[in-house]
């Protein structure tokens, strides 16, 4: 890599960094209202959770400037070794950390705590965009693939071995990264598929149409197996007659059997689907092999495999899922009714947010919040906050602020002229759209709660620098751009 002096000041892209600037501050005021103590009012009190956090807003502006200071060369040079060595925190944290609240994530170095997790973002990030970016790197290449998946899961395991379910799933955005880079988007598809078939079968799977001895999760999640896999092969079959067949196969067959059911003798229709998509993986397999199509094959192995993994949705749930994960995705789906349980924070929010209305009840002026009725309401569910005390155009600012942010970062990484620094500009985006989609989503209850914060805005110094060295990295990136390598 080419060294050369840089003019920083005159190269930084200081929309972005406006941009984190306000919601920087936003967050700050957020905390401020969230945090209130009636006794101690005073938000600039050392003491409060909002003098805390103005500390630590500083120290992130200081952590900021000086990764500014530190050449591109650093971070692309370094990759792996910082990458090694978040890891090896990683692991570090699994056997010395204390149990916080069934969670062994944190790192205790005298009065300072901090998450390792939150900060191995950046260094996965690095890790992945020197290996995307290498000359010889190819999608096409299975090895390739499973190198870059293994950069994005080995941090994931070591998470989870922390208890940290909900922080892990984070790096599932590296994803994303890899779509944008050549990726088939049938990955993307069988994620989709995975999450569908998961909840149509928990929330559907106990409820039967009158006097018929099926479910309607099975019904449903079998009928759009068979519908996935006629479609990807009538995309494919050049012979219309033959997508014909298949298509009278699995919907005809399924109709009669299903009006059969219904109106002459019931019986259990999905048994039928179940042969139907077993025979037409068995069709696509001996086409593959006539006309040496490897395609047909890969469209069998979903069908087949989609089935095995709809199956498998009971066990999971039921033997591997604990119990606290299963009521909060029971509450999400609707199937239990738990205000105060482990609905109890969304219930809360919800209330938070729906008082404050179109124009919220003003600044540190919450009942909700100050009055300390939602949980966690400056940590993960300070969104609410923002709901209550800013109401709806208050929230939408917001939303627009992280969304024109996600946009400038968007533009920021397609504008660089080598593959390492556009990868480690997606997955900046990747992992603050996630962590935003949840956060917000989980605060509305149409996510479940996993207990990620909202980037620069939550309380707390570890997610807070973390998020800033991830985005100032790419800054100073960026201010690079015209250098080969």
């Amino acid at each position: 890599m080419v060294s050369r002096n840089v003019d920083v000041l005159g190269k930084l892209d200081w929309l972005t960094v406006l941009l984190f600037l306000a919601i920087a501050v936003c967050g700050w005021l957020s905390v401020c209202g969230a945090s209130a103590d009636i006794e101690n009012p005073d938000i600039f009190s050392f003491a409060t959770r909002s003098g805390k956090q103005m500390v630590w807003i500083i120290l992130a502006f200081v952590i900021a400037a000086v990764v500014l200071s530190i050449s591109q060369n650093v971070f692309y040079n370094y990759s792996y070794l910082i990458y090694i060595v978040l890891i090896l925190l990683l692991i570090v944290t699994i056997f010395v950390a204390e149990d916080t609240k069934g969670s062994r994530s944190w790192l205790k170095l005298g009065p300072l705590s901090f998450q390792p997790a939150e900060f191995a973002k950046f260094a996965t990030a690095l890790a992945l965009a020197k290996f995307v970016g290498h000359y010889d790197f190819s999608m096409e290449r299975l090895k390739d693939v499973l190198i870059a998946a293994g950069i994005i899961m080995l941090p994931i395991v070591l998470i989870i071995f922390q208890n940290e379910t909900g922080s892990a799933l984070v790096y599932l955005a590296f994803l994303l990264v890899l779509y944008r880079e050549g990726m088939s988007g049938n990955v993307l598809l069988i994620g989709f598929c995975a999450v569908l078939f998961f909840v149509l079968g928990i929330k559907f799977g106990s409820v039967t149409m009158a006097g018929q001895p099926y479910d309607v999760g099975s019904l449903l999640v079998l009928g759009i197996i068979q519908a996935i896999t006629v479609i990807l092969a009538w995309n494919l079959l050049r012979d219309k007659k033959l997508g014909i067949k298949l298509l009278i196969l699995e919907f005809g067959v399924t109709l009669l059997g299903l009006s059969f059911s219904l109106l002459v003798i019931p019986f259990k229709v999905t048994w039928l689907q179940l042969a139907l998509i077993i025979l037409s993986a068995i069709y696509l397999i001996f086409y593959a092999l006539k006309n040496m199509v490897k395609s047909y094959i890969l469209i069998a192995l979903f069908a087949l495999c989609s089935t095995g993994y709809f199956f498998s949705v009971d066990y999971v749930f039921d033997k591997m899922l604990r119990p606290h994960q299963r009521t909060r995705i029971n509450v999400i789906l609707g199937l239990e009714d738990d205000p105060l349980g482990k609905g109890y924070n969304v219930n809360q929010s919800l209330i938070a947010i729906g008082s404050g209305g179109l124009t919220g009840k003003g600044f540190m002026k919450g009942t909700q919040t100050k009055l300390k009725y939602v949980p966690e309401q400056d940590t993960d569910f300070i969104f609410c906050t923002i709901g209550e005390e800013g109401g709806f155009i208050g929230s939408t600012i917001i939303l627009l602020l992280y969304m024109s942010l996600l946009l400038r970062l968007i533009v920021v990484a397609e504008r660089q002229s080598t593959v390492f620094g556009r990868v480690y500009g997606y997955s900046v985006v990747s992992i603050l759209f996630f962590h935003l989609f949840i956060n917000v989503g989980m605060v509305l209850g149409i996510t479940p709660v996993i207990g990620i914060p909202l980037p620069f805005f939550s309380y707390g110094g570890s997610a807070l620098w973390g998020f800033t060295i991830l985005l100032f990295i790419f800054l100073r990136i960026d201010c690079e751009r015209t250098v080969s390598y």
